[in-house]
């Protein structure tokens, strides 16, 4: 492990630190799981975890490619050295067409004009261009629509510029065990692929699982799986525990006390006086808001970790700072404080934050802000 003045490289204490060890462990165990290929998602800077490093743990540990959601974020592995398939799981502006190419990025495909774009730069340069087809099964965000199925499956058939070597899909409703949506997108897909199959069409790769879906669904693992949250050790929702499914969350948030004080009985604290002490006691103001991605909404709701002590956040979360109630324990400045992740026999986890602010995981850690350091161990 990276030793403690490595870490502490910026003036304010306030770091992420992602542990690779983990995401190479969770990356093995989804490989463990389904015993096939694995496309690790690596977008919005790898869910917030660093994309670069996140991508080199993920190859490390067995992933077959990469995935990202725009051609910016392909080019950013691209320009670290990272030279693995990357698919781009959105069809981008045709004007990228060219950038994406170049960088030998893989397009996923459900447009006409992108699809006919691709095949005349395909033909012109002679190589064809390997895309991933996406048929809208049921989610109904982008991909194939079943009216333009046989449209885009004869233009795709009969394309000398572009070769498909890959059909996918998306799922909508994988992390709820008991619905039956994943099941009937999966009928649907299989019509798909009979359908591309009369005309030609047998890719070699056919992909739909996402966290979720790898986890609970035998019938959408297919060739290939694609899972995101879940190579980060966090839960695709409340009804699919990563813990359960042994996933290591990678992330700790963590910041130091920068100012403590004994207050009275009744002392209101922070913005608005939402908040006053139920008895004489410490409060400790730590260097971390809003503005680092704790969103507002946990005011009052969540805790952090203080001496290997539960201690809740008190009054509004301001924008570069945070109030915690210590209690009878006084607080020094400098002691370290974890607002996510583990400290001594304890954990705070991504989960507990998520279900107070009526969100999910996903969005707590993609909106942990640039201006948090990731520091990169294991």
């Amino acid at each position: 492990m990276t030793s403690t003045t490595e870490i502490r490289t910026g003036l304010r204490p306030t770091r992420i630190e992602v542990d690779l060890g983990a995401i190479r462990h969770n990356v093995a165990r989804f490989r463990e799981v389904a015993g096939t290929d694995v496309c690790a998602v690596v977008k919005a800077n790898g869910y917030g975890h660093g994309a670069v490093p996140v991508a080199r743990a993920a190859l490390d540990a067995g992933a077959s490619w990469l995935a990202v959601a725009l051609v910016e974020e392909g080019l950013e592995l691209r320009q670290a050295g990272i030279d693995a398939p990357i698919l781009v799981l959105s069809e981008p502006p045709i004007a990228a067409i060219p950038y994406l190419l170049e960088a030998e990025l893989t397009p996923t495909v459900y447009r006409a004009p992108f699809l006919a774009t691709l095949d005349a730069a395909g033909h012109a340069r002679g190589t064809p261009v390997d895309i991933h087809l996406k048929a809208d099964t049921g989610m109904a965000r982008v991909g194939i629509p079943e009216a333009d199925w046989s449209a885009r499956l004869h233009q795709a058939a009969t394309a000398r510029g572009v070769r498909v070597t890959a059909v996918q899909t998306h799922l909508a409703r994988a992390d709820e065990p008991d619905a039956p949506t994943t099941s009937e997108q999966m009928e649907v897909l299989d019509r798909f692929l009979a359908e591309a199959a009369k005309l030609g069409i047998r890719p070699d790769l056919i992909h739909a699982s996402n966290s979720a879906g790898s986890l609970l669904h035998d019938r959408a693992r297919r060739t290939m799986l694609r899972p995101g949250i879940g190579i980060y050790g966090l839960s695709p929702g409340p009804e699919v525990d990563a813990a359960v499914h042994g996933l290591e969350p990678a992330l700790r948030l963590v910041s130091e006390v920068g100012f403590a004080k004994y207050v009275a009985a009744g002392t209101p604290v922070s913005y608005g006086h939402h908040w006053s002490a139920p008895h004489a006691g410490w409060i400790a103001t730590v260097p971390v808001g809003y503005a680092d991605g704790v969103p507002r909404a946990l005011s009052n709701k969540v805790e952090v970790l203080h001496g290997g002590r539960r201690c809740l956040i008190v009054g509004r979360v301001c924008m570069d700072q945070t109030l915690v109630w210590c209690d009878d324990a006084e607080p020094h400045v400098g002691d370290p404080v974890v607002l996510l992740g583990a400290q001594g026999d304890d954990r705070i986890r991504v989960e507990e934050w998520a279900a107070a602010a009526d969100t999910i995981t996903y969005e707590i850690v993609t909106q942990l802000t640039a201006r948090v350091p990731r520091h990169h161990y294991g």
